[in-house]
């Protein structure tokens, strides 16, 4: 029995009907980081790891969800939502506040989900959670909403109930994900478009250092900061800057001097990684892997050095790998301060690299780096029960 059977005969044991199946996948982002709040490019991917959601609708105002991977269940009226302090039911009802702020009419539903999207692995399980549900209610309530609007909708379930401030490339990947191709998003005009990464001899691999350094929050929120007061400078003599995603290198070097050299640093490294990443897309558009790995490894070290988001647990991960040369490329993926770096590592050495990797790193902080091997995958879809499928 398939993962997705598995979740239709659960909730045909629970409610005794036939429900939609949705599969909602996690995802990676292969370059382009700490971009995404300074109206840059990212350069995400959907992965083979997935949330999946069995549903029906019902004829009154009551959702009854069940989480299986939690053995867990939970009840609200759609009209009369409140936080929960379970914590997961909120990613959920999120999405319901979204679509009642929105003016769409709805009945309640019944749920069943789960997954085999590793948390707290930076692969973005939040996010398959609110745009996998807000797909299946689409479906199931023929609310007619298009894409874009699902991933707005979607973003602000998780600002404005969770709680949460994340951009929105993990909803928008989630949603627009393409088999074999990664998806570069200009987070400035939300426009995208797909470039092959379609190596049939190269798993994604991360590495997850197992650490999670309570600088995190902080950092990130100071980050922000910085990046927002080197505008307001340079915007004084160049109105037309609204955020780093409009300064050149040549307007930088200008400011060299006049900026504090910490926000000079910041400012350098987002700058880079935007010229770095559209070279990377250039890379993929002539299948040069070797190129595109080694501008990993520069923003990589532009997020250790320049950024200050990496952490040594991070660093000495990277490090392992420069010398591997079944390894094309290696960086620490997500915020920082801990998490998974993400490798692009050949079929046939994956079991030797993770193993040397992970001696290694048990030697040096007696701690496990668990592995996640993964592959690029399409957005979030309908699962045909008799095909198993997704359309």
């Amino acid at each position: 029995m398939n993962i997705s059977e598995s979740f239709r005969k659960k909730f045909k044991e629970l409610f005794d009907e036939d429900p939609l199946l949705v599969r909602s996948p996690g995802r990676v982002n292969l370059i382009g980081e700490h971009t995404d709040y300074n109206l840059g490019f990212v350069l995400p991917a959907a992965i083979d790891k997935a949330i999946y959601f069995a549903i029906a609708p019902r004829s009154d105002n009551c959702a009854k969800l069940f989480a299986v991977d939690m053995n867990d269940s939970f009840e609200f009226t759609i009209d009369k939502l409140h936080k929960s302090e379970k914590g997961w039911p909120n990613y959920l009802m999120g999405v319901v506040d979204q679509l009642n702020k929105r003016g769409y009419k709805t009945n309640g539903f019944n749920c069943v989900f789960g997954g085999d999207i590793p948390l707290g692995a930076g692969l973005s399980s939040s996010a398959a959670l609110e745009a996998g549900l807000a797909f299946a209610l689409n479906n199931i309530f023929d609310l007619r909403i298009d894409k874009l609007s699902l991933v707005k909708l979607s973003q602000k379930a998780e600002n404005e109930f969770v709680g949460v401030n994340c951009g929105i490339m993990d909803q928008y990947i989630n949603i627009f994900g393409k088999s074999g191709s990664a998806l570069r998003i200009d987070c400035r005009s939300l426009e995208y478009e797909h470039f092959p990464f379609d190596y049939k001899n190269i798993s994604i691999v991360l590495f997850n250092t197992n650490v999670s350094h309570s600088l995190a929050s902080s950092e990130y929120n100071q980050r922000r900061r910085e990046c927002g007061e080197a505008v307001e400078i340079i915007k004084k003599e160049f109105p037309q800057i609204q955020s780093l995603r409009d300064v050149s290198s040549e307007i930088l070097a200008e400011y060299k001097k006049k900026l504090d050299p910490v926000i000079y640093n910041r400012c350098k490294y987002v700058v880079e990684e935007n010229s770095r990443l559209l070279s990377a897309c250039d890379a993929l558009r002539v299948h040069d892997l070797k190129t595109f790995g080694s501008l990993m490894y520069q923003t990589h070290e532009g997020l250790s050095n320049d950024y200050e988001v990496s952490c040594k647990e991070l660093d000495f991960l990277v490090e392992l790998t420069k010398d591997i040369p079944e390894v094309y490329g290696s960086r620490m993926m997500g915020g920082g301060f801990g998490g998974c770096t993400i490798n692009l590592i050949e079929n046939n050495a994956i079991e030797s690299v993770s193993k040397t990797i992970t001696k290694m790193y048990k030697q040096e902080f007696n701690l496990e780096a668990k592995t996640y091997v993964t592959k690029i995958s399409g957005g979030t879809s309908i699962v045909m029960i008799k095909e198993n499928a997704a359309i």
